[in-house]
């Protein structure tokens, strides 16, 4: 089943999360690798696309977990968890409808 994990960054949190980038994008990687990721991507603070240096406020990732506790665990493993850029995940199954 799918799952959205929705997670939520501390202020200012854009150094804390360049520490931590290549470790946080292996893992994507895996899961891409293995053909169980939809999309993942960060929330930008701004809507300009040449503004990231602003930073973000959050991240998004759907991917396929046997369960809910086997998607917490991912989501609870992330390197941006252990390095304080996360002060809030929430993690629920999700149903794709469309586009079919």
């Amino acid at each position: 089943m799918w799952y959205i994990i929705f997670s939520e960054d501390v202020e200012n949190s854009l150094p804390l999360r360049l520490k931590v980038r290549s470790e946080h994008l292996m893992r994507l990687q895996e899961l891409d690798n293995q053909g169980r990721l939809f999309v993942a991507g960060p929330h930008p603070i701004s809507d300009h696309e040449e503004t990231t240096d602003l930073g973000f406020s959050g991240s998004t990732v759907i991917a396929q977990f046997h369960n809910l506790e086997e998607a917490k665990t991912w989501a609870n493993a992330d390197p941006y968890i252990k390095a304080g850029v996360y002060k809030n995940v929430i993690v629920k199954p999700f149903k794709k409808v469309l586009p079919a």
